[in-house]
């Protein structure tokens, strides 16, 4: 199948018996998605091929189609699909639940058909086949004046579905995938044992194993609940990259992204300059206002208003940047006052600021001011257009070439080996929060449905994905993320 269809969906299949309809639903949709009057009539009836069980199976089908319909699931219907006032009462029931309505025509060759019907232990009769056929040769046209979404035509279902791209077996020198993008590892959860430097040199060799072309860890005090619980670990970023740094891999290291509320400027450039100087230029600075009275206050840090953490967060970077300067001379501008810019180690490398947060009168204002990137806590691409357009405009607004702004996103997506993987950790994971409602809201699917996303954020401008998973348990969960570098 070359087209990708809507997710959730109604997917209603329509073709002649042996034309393989039941093998392209399991080929692409989980069993629980699959409607079946056959199944169904094995059981109300003897078995799936008991006819005299059909109108019992219809009803139950039609049931169980309004109910999965109704909670927002992707339905795959697999009955001939040839009675159009079936298909059209369907096609009403996506209607009503506000799906996407897909009908799925499978013309595979008569002969084949005849073939594969000649084959069954219970063969339709001839006569039922051939009229089934000659339908098939009709309804083609019936479905593009029903009003479906889409009406996608299937050839040969024998084929297995296309298989996920391959990983680069060695990461490509500037750690670009072939979508032009970068992704850096996000880590937000430790649970690391026994042994936590074991666990973090495992993780670190792992995603530079994979390609990814940096790893990032959140600064907060205390685990956020969005993550995990309040007494699971959360590091000391600073402290940690600086174990990380020893590793020898080929990682970018940085925070994503670090409050101005927690240290002074200095003592964050001071953190940059050295976590630089060991890696030989390979470090970052994600910074923020902050936003967790929660931490600030169990820690007896002070927590301003929301004005007075964004005057900071300007102060901040140009704190930064004159401290990571040639020279000792003092600084004067920007509001910012330093009677000496002594700094040593001085960075081995630029150190990149890529400034957090999505807030389009002051934040990217900020970024397109001061920072060498934003990052932007969305993986949508219709909101990235606009945000990317924001910024721009306060770009054109301080007299900056936009392309001296990077764009990058931060991702929480669930990613699965494959469909029935992905709905697996969709169950783990999705609390009280209804499943269609929490795997549209972490995108959740496969390693090929991600970066399918990924190029239409590509095509808004994003340069670099920030990838936080909620299943990071370990390297081999690392590993798995591989694809999406390729």
């Amino acid at each position: 199948m070359t087209v990708r269809l809507p997710d959730p969906a109604l997917v209603v299949l329509v073709g002649a018996s042996g034309a393989g309809k039941s093998t392209w639903a399991q080929q692409h949709y989980r069993a629980e998605e699959v409607v079946s009057s056959d199944g169904l009539r094995g059981v109300v009836g003897s078995g799936p091929y008991d006819l005299d069980a059909s109108a019992d199976a219809f009803t139950l089908l039609d049931t169980i189609v309004a109910a999965r319909l109704g909670r927002g699931l992707t339905t795959v219907v697999d009955t001939l699909g040839l009675d159009a006032e079936r298909r059209r009462a369907w096609r009403a029931a996506a209607r009503a639940a506000g799906l996407p309505a897909v009908a799925v025509l499978v013309a595979t060759e008569a002969a084949e058909c005849r073939r594969r019907n000649a084959a069954r232990d219970r063969p339709v009769p001839a006569p039922a086949l051939t009229a089934q056929l000659g339908k098939v040769r009709e309804v083609g046209h019936e479905l593009g004046v029903e009003g479906w979404d889409l009406v996608v035509p299937v050839a040969d279902t024998t084929a297995p579905p296309p298989a996920t791209p391959a990983p680069s077996p060695v990461p490509r020198a500037d750690r670009t995938s072939s979508l032009g993008l970068r992704t850096v590892l996000q880590v937000s959860r430790f649970p690391w044992g026994d042994d936590p430097l074991a666990w973090l040199g495992g993780v670190a060799r792992a995603a530079d194993e994979a390609g990814f072309a940096g790893l990032a860890l959140m600064d907060h005090l205390i685990q956020i609940p969005q993550v995990g619980r309040a007494w699971e670990p959360i590091p000391e970023p600073w402290v940690t990259l600086g174990a990380l740094s020893g590793l020898g891999t080929g990682l970018e290291l940085g925070t994503l992204c670090t409050p101005v509320t927690f240290r002074p400027a200095g003592v964050t450039a001071k953190a940059a300059a050295t976590l630089s100087a060991l890696t030989g230029g390979r470090a970052f600075v994600g910074i923020g206002a902050g936003w967790w009275e929660r931490e600030h206050a169990a820690y007896g840090l002070p927590f301003p208003t929301a004005k007075e953490r964004l005057d900071e967060l300007e102060r901040a970077i140009v704190t930064m940047r004159a401290l990571w300067a040639k020279g000792t001379k003092a600084y004067d501008g920007d509001g910012v006052v330093l009677p000496e810019t002594t700094g040593y180690p001085r960075p081995a490398g630029p150190v990149a600021v890529v400034v957090g947060g999505s807030g389009e009168r002051r934040t990217l204002r900020i970024a397109a001011r001061l920072g060498d990137a934003c990052n932007l806590r969305t993986g949508e691409a219709e909101v990235v257009r606009h945000k990317v357009g924001v910024l721009h405009e306060h770009c054109a607004a301080v007299g900056r070439d936009p392309a001296e702004v990077a764009v990058t996103v931060l991702d929480l997506p669930v990613v699965g080996r494959d469909r029935d993987d992905v709905w697996r950790r969709v169950e783990r994971h999705r609390g009280r929060t209804a499943a269609p409602a929490y795997a549209a809201r972490t995108h959740a699917g496969t390693v090929a449905d991600h970066r399918d996303r990924w190029a239409a954020l590509a095509g808004e401008g994003v340069s670099t994905v920030f990838l936080a998973t909620r299943d990071l348990d370990g390297p081999d969960d690392v590993l798995a993320l591989a694809g999406l570098n390729a």
